[in-house]
């Protein structure tokens, strides 16, 4: 690895020889942490790290810097290699169409004191799609969500055109509270489409009971059909149950304007190629896509024993 393609997450020679200059005069880890715009933490460890006992407390810059890249460049065996029955934990996980995310939580409530067998869902994905030998089977894409056998490249945000003549109110001017989730009324909203997006649904979800209303759209999914059912959808829910719709910025949504009068505080979109700015409809829509029409024993949420339109109802006579 060559010294100037090295990330800025971790010292370097310079940094190194530095820090062997502030001790040489006295400095505390504080001190020499500060200089050098560091956390503490980073030059204590550089120091339990890479000084070893026969060093005789003495910190040497050059020697330090090799340790250090040798550790790096030495490859480090999985974790889902290693452990046969952390492994074969997460197979059947996925074999039920289980999330990487559900699997990640599932592994610290089944094992809380065996920290050495917690993985983030980071982890899974890379060891699923990597297809390394020993590892997971790349054939257990089949069970995600996507059902994808390779992550798909998105293309740049700033490289979609504008879909609205209109334009449209960004997330960022969306009232606070939304994000508090304490009233029910705020809907985040999207499109579900078929294959060859010749068919399509549009999903309702109210981001604090999690209520979930599908529309259909028998006649299309252009922006005057989906105004028109939406309309029609939105008709028998209360006017305090409607106070805002954050969309993204598909072409569905081009009479935005129209449906603004329907929410008390308007209609919002995020901001172009970023999904997790409407999480909760994202994650609904996952589930929808993989389990409808059928059903299966994946876990899911009690919401304190009552379904999401029993929590819907009574949010609104709270």
């Amino acid at each position: 690895m060559s010294e100037t393609v090295h990330s800025g997450r971790y010292l370097s020679l310079l940094e190194r020889k530095r820090i062997a200059t502030l001790r040489e005069h006295g400095l505390g880890i504080r001190e020499i942490a500060a200089r050098l715009d560091r956390s503490p933490s980073t030059v204590s460890r550089e120091f339990r790290r890479n000084m070893l006992e026969h060093d005789q407390g003495l910190y040497d810059a050059d020697l330090a810097h090799h340790r250090s890249r040798q550790r790096a460049e030495r490859p480090r065996r999985p974790k889902l290699r290693l452990d046969e029955e952390l492994r074969a934990e997460v197979q059947a996980r996925l074999d039920l169409e289980w999330s990487p995310e559900q699997i990640a939580a599932h592994l610290r409530a089944l094992w809380p004191d065996r920290p050495e067998r917690h993985l983030c869902h980071e982890t899974i994905y890379r060891a699923l799609y990597q297809g390394a030998k020993g590892v997971l089977s790349r054939t257990l894409t089949k069970k995600l969500r996507t059902g994808r056998p390779l992550r798909k490249q998105r293309r740049k945000a700033d490289q979609r055109a504008p879909r609205f003549a209109v334009p449209a109110t960004l997330i960022d001017e969306r009232p606070s509270v939304v994000e508090l989730r304490e009233r029910a009324g705020d809907w985040e909203g999207d499109l579900i489409t078929g294959r060859r997006n010749r068919t399509a649904i549009a999903t309702l979800v109210d981001r604090r009971t999690r209520f979930v209303r599908l529309v259909a759209l028998p006649d299309g999914h252009g922006a005057d059909q989906v105004h028109v059912r939406l309309t029609e959808a939105l008709k028998d829910v209360p006017d305090t149950a409607r106070m805002t719709l954050t969309w993204d910025q598909g072409a569905e949504m081009a009479c935005h304007d129209r449906l603004a009068p329907l929410f008390r505080d308007g209609v919002f979109v995020a901001h172009r190629g970023s999904p997790w700015q409407r999480g909760t409809n994202e994650n609904t829509n996952g589930l929808l896509r993989q389990y409808l029409p059928s059903l299966n024993n994946r876990p899911r949420k009690t919401l304190g024993w009552r379904t999401p339109a029993e929590l819907f109802a009574g949010a609104l006579t709270a």
